[in-house]
């Protein structure tokens, strides 16, 4: 067996396709552009090619993107005083604070003082709430993003047993909720759980959230279940390698060798959390103006 390649890529250029044509009838029905404001504090590489491809794909599919650098030394006061800003401005219908921040900034201080109607990364308190106890609400981007890949093989999600691995706020517990919302079994597996593997082998659904590269082994698996690679790692370079290879957290290729579908690193998951940004900043448009949910 080997197992069907799920297409990030592909599911995301899908999406932004259909958040393209909602935001041309929009402009042409209304005259209005959703709005996204995206901040960045400091000039960390990594967060600024994030930024970056946000902003093109925020432009590509007809949303207005309004940048906010930040140095690195900013005061916390000074970037609560710019979130207030954003709070009240009519023109921007989703907020994110580019994680990680400076250590002398609370990130919890910033998330909580996000209109929680703006907060497309889906991190404020109100927003995990509303998930927690099945309200509308605003989702976690790398969460949405895997259960939209998920249901892309099983549209029907009742009755299966699912494992996460991972009980982060951002990823394993919305992602969790996500899947109980749709009537799987879940179970929420961490670095405290006893007999890993036998426990991933009971799931027809697994998820690695865990951030330790090819940490889940083929034999972890049950033969035909569904694997979703959230991890994004870089190995170091071997001897003649100018940097090292990405990987998840999933062995890939014993993995791939026993399950019935998996989604590769790259070009699985990553694609998919800037498409949902985008189809959260559609959606706050929508909720601030009283339209429909996307």
């Amino acid at each position: 067996m080997s197992a069907a390649i799920i297409d990030g890529k592909a599911i995301a250029d899908d999406l932004r396709a259909a958040i393209a044509t909602e935001v041309a009838a929009i402009a042409t029905r209304d005259g209005l552009q959703p709005g996204l404001a995206v901040v960045l504090v400091g000039s960390d590489p990594a967060s600024e090619v994030y930024v970056g491809s946000k902003a093109r794909q925020t432009v590509a599919v007809g949303m207005r993107s309004f940048e906010h650098r930040l140095p690195a030394d900013v005061s916390e006061a000074e970037l609560l005083a710019l979130v207030a800003t954003l709070n009240e401005d009519d023109a921007v219908d989703g907020i994110l604070v580019q994680l990680p921040l400076p250590a002398h900034i609370d990130s919890n201080r910033v998330i909580e003082a996000i209109n929680p109607d703006k907060d497309v990364d889906g991190f404020h308190p109100v927003n995990a709430g509303r998930l927690l106890i099945g309200l509308p609400g605003l989702v976690a981007c790398t969460p949405l993003g895997s259960l939209l890949l998920v249901r892309t093989v099983h549209p029907d999600l009742s009755g299966l047993s699912a494992v996460v691995i991972g009980r982060s706020n951002i990823v394993g517990k919305p992602l969790a909720q996500l899947l109980l919302q749709y009537n799987a079994t879940v179970t929420i597996a961490h670095s405290r759980t006893h007999d890993l593997p036998s426990v991933c082998r009971s799931a027809d659904i697994v998820v690695a959230a865990v951030g330790r590269p090819e940490f889940v082994r083929g034999d972890w698996i049950k033969p035909g279940a569904t694997v979703i690679d959230v991890g994004i790692n870089r190995l170091p370079p071997k001897a003649g390698e100018t940097k090292g290879r990405l990987v998840g957290d999933v062995a890939f290729e014993e993995v791939r060798a026993v399950a019935g579908a998996i989604t590769p690193v790259p070009g699985g998951v990553g694609p998919m959390t800037i498409a949902c940004l985008l189809r959260n900043t559609l959606q706050a448009f929508k909720a601030r103006r009283g339209v429909a949910k996307f």
